[in-house]
């Protein structure tokens, strides 16, 4: 079987955009803004790619794409959220998807599977099914073993690469949330713009996440952590503060730069992407200071 990217990605399922020089201690990921519907995926479908573009996060690749002027490189996806989604382990799979019976190192009972949200999405986030027939599992399988895997073999060279260069790394994994979920959060009638995860301190040392958090809030976003998102699969599987690998998954309100009707930026995308870029910044500045003191204790 050919690989699916060829004929559908131009050779480009993902890229990483690197930096002249790489002189920040981090790595930045956007898994889940890839834009490209490949045609043979609209046809199974029984949603158009507007209704499809529902679970993507939207230009959050554009609005993360200072970083690399900062120093650090950042991986972003082309393919959709709908079509592969990397922030789960590889074979969490829906039976009920399948035309075939799933092979037993398949993850069946997962709770995201159980939501329809598994590495092969059965709905988009606003609960729609996707396909309009049952999948063949070696179509899927192929998905899987040509760009998940590939995926992360590059965000796993990528930390390996900062880690080796720096003695440590801080993975920032990118996303967005419907306003809904920021709503579900909210405090003191204030609605929520920022949440970070960090496993509650499994993944990310406190002294990271602390700053972040300060440096977002001196730029007036009103930040929470993990709640309702902890940290999904690539904070989990690359959060090891202990071994100087560090992750935080950041979530930003989909509200404060786009129509989450039309799907357009609105004019506070500009603002907001260079109030992420202050706060960004000022956390690279500081990140090889607070790095140097978790470092000498995990030693």
């Amino acid at each position: 079987m050919p690989v699916i990217w060829q004929q559908e990605f131009g050779n480009k399922p993902f890229e990483v955009v690197a930096p002249r020089q790489w002189t920040a201690p981090a790595v930045f990921n956007s898994p889940h803004s890839g834009a490209c519907y490949p045609q043979a995926f609209l046809a199974l479908s029984r949603l158009d790619a507007t209704a499809l573009r529902k679970s993507e996060d939207c230009y959050i690749d554009r609005l993360f794409d200072c970083v690399v002027e900062l120093g650090a490189p950042l991986l972003k996806a082309h393919f959709p959220r709908a079509y592969l989604d990397v922030n789960r382990e590889p074979y969490e799979l829906d039976p009920r998807m399948f035309r075939e019976d799933l092979p037993g190192y398949a993850n069946t009972g997962s709770i995201r599977v159980a939501a329809g949200l598994g590495t092969v999405p059965r709905i988009v986030c606003e609960g729609e099914e996707i396909y309009r027939m049952p999948l063949r599992l070696d179509e899927v399988l192929q998905r899987i073993d040509s760009i998940y895997r590939a995926y992360h073999r590059t965000l796993s060279g990528l930390t390996a690469q900062v880690h080796d260069s720096f003695g440590a790394v801080l993975l920032v994994d990118c996303h967005s949330m419907p306003s809904s979920a920021a709503c579900l959060v909210s405090t003191n009638e204030s609605i929520v713009d920022i949440v970070l995860g960090d496993r509650h301190g499994a993944a990310c040392g406190e002294p990271i996440t602390a700053l972040l958090e300060e440096l977002l809030r001196a730029q007036g976003l009103k930040v929470v952590r993990n709640k309702p998102y902890a940290g999904g699969f690539i904070t989990q599987s690359h959060g090891s503060p202990l071994s100087g690998r560090h992750a935080l998954q950041i979530e930003v309100n989909r509200a404060l730069y786009m129509s989450e009707k039309t799907l357009e930026m609105t004019a506070n995308f500009a603002v907001l992407q260079r109030i992420l870029a202050l706060a960004l910044r000022s956390l690279i500045q500081e990140l090889d200071g607070l790095l140097q003191p978790l470092r000498h204790a995990a030693e």
